[in-house]
């Protein structure tokens, strides 16, 4: 058995006996530790069982992740306890908390009414009961229900070479920030420019030429916008679904700005205040550019909005984008196909269904290298870039499971020198 089997399954057995010990807590200290005993022998046991059954490149048993929120909703559920809180309000706070970590809209909404079933039924049992109840009762009925995977393990740690659609660049630190070109240089031994004159999010939009989109089709002045972004600004109007507000406010305020990353603004009123855009590049001792970073930030703050690294490569005769956003040790690159549109424009879109397009997930080694990449699927993009009335504009609509959510409107004009 290698470590990192024996490294899991001995956090499940902690995992287990916390939940056994919350579980029991009720009925005194002897029971407790019983019960810290067997939950441990049991998370042990679900946790090895589904190592062993678990095939190459794919997640645990549904069965088995589970059991493991279960347990970690159980002393969860004996604190609200202690705290005063009631079965109702237990299950159903620990539904809605299920249901939002299922990402899915529809299941945001079924986490706290399936949650106040369960704290109904189970009324007159201890708050730890009701919490692992609730927890895997709305993950037992969204199994049931939404039958398609929200994310599916692709590979697991494999050289970056057999997943060329993933952007293998990660953050070395806790933060991104607009300074992370700078930092990837000094890692990389690369020559590093900020702000580099001239340059843009591709060195040839040619480099994208396929069955589906003929670069020579292009209106000029999209051509250069791709070629030459840094010649652009850029004002952005944020149109937010309202179902989505407060969820990405409770995701802005405690992950997107602490992360330094993906930090789209609120509102219009917001975007107003300027955006700063710039490209940091990397060069190689040739001089030749191996990196592409567009910092995008609050011109007033300087706070980042994206920090994103742009490639292109080419598969089956056919160009893609590839744009990779750093995270702690991992990357989250969205690969995006491109197609022709009405009147020299140009559309990108994760939906092409052609094994390559889509959204991904990947933990990065540090030491070999290797990618650990989860497919997110549900999660979808398209952008138009195209001109209209002589002025140069850009759609970039966002979708979840088929739920439209944002579309950032974007206007490009000439920088004035």
């Amino acid at each position: 058995m290698d470590a990192k089997r024996v490294q899991g399954i001995g956090f499940a057995a902690l995992m287990g006996a916390a939940a056994g010990a919350a579980l029991s807590a009720h009925r005194g200290p002897r029971r407790a530790a019983i019960g810290a005993l067997a939950g441990a022998v049991a998370m042990a046991a679900v946790d090895g069982t589904a190592r062993a059954l678990q095939r190459p490149n794919e997640i645990p048993a549904v069965w088995s992740r589970i059991a493991a929120s279960a347990a970690i909703a159980a002393p969860a559920g004996w604190a609200a306890g202690k705290a005063g809180a009631g079965p109702l309000a237990v299950g159903t706070v620990a539904g809605a908390v299920a249901g939002a970590m299922g990402v899915r809209p529809q299941k945001v909404a079924l986490g706290p009414v399936v949650g106040a079933a369960v704290g109904t039924a189970l009324r007159g049992q201890p708050p730890a009961v009701v919490a692992a109840a609730a927890v895997a009762g709305f993950r037992t009925v969204s199994q049931l229900v939404f039958r398609d995977p929200q994310v599916s393990l692709l590979a697991d740690r494999v050289p970056a070479a057999q997943l060329p659609f993933v952007v293998p660049l990660e953050a070395r630190t806790r933060y991104v920030g607009t300074g992370y070109v700078r930092d990837l240089a000094e890692a990389t031994g690369g020559t590093y420019r900020e702000a580099a004159p001239d340059v843009g999010i591709v060195a040839d939009l040619d480099a994208l030429a396929g069955p589906d989109f003929d670069p020579g089709t292009t209106d000029p002045l999209v051509r250069e916008f791709y070629e030459h972004t840094t010649r652009f600004t850029l004002d952005i109007v944020p149109r937010w679904r309202t179902w989505v507000r407060p969820g990405y406010l409770l995701y802005r305020t405690f992950v997107a700005r602490p992360l330094g990353q993906a930090n789209v603004p609120m509102n219009q009123r917001e975007a107003l205040r300027g955006v700063h855009s710039r490209i940091d590049t990397i060069s190689d001792p040739d001089g030749a550019v191996s990196t592409r970073g567009w910092v995008r930030s609050f011109a007033r703050t300087g706070e980042p909005i994206y920090v994103g690294i742009y490639t292109t490569y080419r598969h089956e005769g056919r160009g893609f984008v590839s744009v990779g956003f750093p995270l702690p040790q991992a990357n989250f690159t969205a690969t995006l196909a491109p197609r022709e549109r009405a009147g020299g424009g140009l559309r990108l879109t994760s939906r092409a269904r052609d094994g390559q397009t889509g959204h991904y997930l990947s933990y990065i080694d540090a030491e070999s290298r290797d990618l650990s990449t989860l497919a997110v699927h549900g999660f979808t993009e398209e952008l138009d870039v195209y001109v209209e009335d002589g002025e140069l504009r850009a759609d970039h609509a966002f979708a979840l499971f088929g739920l439209p959510f944002l579309v950032l409107e974007y206007r490009m004009r000439r920088k004035v020198d």
